[in-house]
C-alpha cells in the first residue's frame, strides 16, 4: 500500500473533521492507501516521524495548508499535498476545486491528478495563496480562531472595522524585473492564489502562469482610497489602485510594516518576493482544471 500522512485539527470546520477522519481513513483504505492521521502540532515539524510516505493530506484553512508547505520545504521534501477544507476561507482550496464536503474532497483526492501549481517565498517564508501588508491585511491574524468558528468570514469583517481608526501610509520603493517605482500605499496584496477572504480581487491570477498579480491601493483621504478600490473591484481603473504582474519583487521601505502570508505572521521589511512556478505537487479533482 502506498503510505499517505494526515494532518488535521480537530476542531476544523467546527469539529466536523475530527467526525469524519474514520471516514476519510476509510476511503483511502478502499483505494490502495494506508493514511495515517494525525492531530497537528504546530510546535515540530511532521515529517520527521514519517519518512516513508508519498503524501500529505492538510485539513484546514490556508494557514494550515501553509503550514504543511513551509514544514515540507523545511525538509528538503516535494510530497504530492492533498487538501481537505476545513478553514474559514479556503481560497487556495478554492482554486484547486476541492468540495466542501470532507468525505467528497476525500473521493477527489484518491481519484484525482497530480498537477504543478505555483508558490510564492518571501525571505525564505513560502506562501501559496496570498502575501499582503497594510490595512486589513493582517486581520487574520488578530482575529481569534473561536470567533471564526463561530462567525466565519464575518468574524474578519468585524476585526477589520477596527483598524480604520490606525490607517496610516506605508511609503515604498519597489523593485520587479520590468522596473521601479516609489508607492505611498495603504495597502499591498501580492496575489499567487485569485481570492483573498473568499473575495474574488484578482481576476487575472493564476497558480499556473508563473508570475503574481500585485495590487497597491494609495494612501489617499480615507473615502477617495475606499471608492477607489471599490470601484476597482467593479471592474473600474481607478489611478489610486495600482496594478503590476511580476515574477520577482523586492520592496523596501522606512516603516518595518507588518505583514502576512495567508493569514500567518509573515516576513519582516525589506522584502524579497519570488514566484515559484510548478514547485506544489497538489492533487486536484480531474474534473477541476482552470
Amino acid at each position: 500500500m502506498q503510505k499517505a500522512l494526515f494532518l488535521y485539527n480537530p476542531a476544523a470546520g467546527r469539529g466536523r473533521i475530527a467526525r469524519n477522519v474514520g471516514g476519510i481513513v476509510d476511503i483511502f483504505s478502499e483505494n490502495g492507501w494506508e493514511l495515517t492521521p494525525e492531530k497537528i502540532d504546530f510546535g515540530r515539524n511532521p515529517f520527521d516521524a514519517h519518512p516513508d510516505i508519498r503524501m500529505v493530506v492538510a485539513a484546514g484553512g490556508d494557514g494550515t495548508v501553509n503550514y504543511v508547505v513551509n514544514r515540507m520545504r523545511e525538509r528538503g521534501l516535494s510530497l504530492e499535498l492533498g487538501i481537505i477544507p476545513a478553514g474559514t476561507a479556503n481560497d487556495f482550496a478554492g482554486i484547486v476545486g476541492m468540495a466542501k464536503d470532507p468525505l467528497e474532497a476525500a473521493r477527489q483526492i484518491v481519484t484525482g491528478e497530480v498537477q504543478a501549481l505555483d508558490c510564492g517565498v518571501v525571505n525564505g517564508l513560502h506562501f501559496v495563496n496570498i502575501f499582503s501588508f497594510g490595512i486589513f491585511t493582517t486581520t487574520s491574524q488578530r482575529t481569534p480562531d473561536e470567533r471564526k468558528h463561530r462567525l466565519g468570514k464575518l468574524a474578519y469583517i468585524m476585526e477589520g472595522i477596527k483598524e480604520l481608526r490606525h490607517m496610516h501610509a506605508i511609503p515604498l520603493h519597489v523593485r520587479t524585473e520590468n522596473g521601479e517605482f516609489d508607492f505611498n500605499a495603504l495597502m499591498a496584496l501580492v496575489f499567487n492564489g485569485e481570492t483573498a477572504g473568499g473575495f474574488r480581487l484578482a481576476n487575472t491570477s493564476s497558480v499556473r502562469d508563473g508570475i503574481f498579480d500585485c495590487l497597491l491601493l494609495e494612501k489617499r483621504n480615507f473615502l477617495v482610497s475606499c471608492f477607489a478600490m471599490v470601484r476597482y473591484l467593479c471592474g473600474g481603473h481607478p489611478r489610486s489602485v495600482r496594478h503590476l504582474r511580476a515574477a520577482t519583487l523586492q520592496i523596501s521601505s522606512s516603516i518595518d510594516e507588518p505583514t502576512d502570508v495567508d493569514g500567518q505572521r509573515g516576513a519582516r521589511f525589506p522584502l524579497d518576493v519570488r514566484c515559484l512556478p510548478g514547485l506544489l505537487r497538489v492533487v486536484c479533482p480531474r474534473d477541476g482544471r482552470r
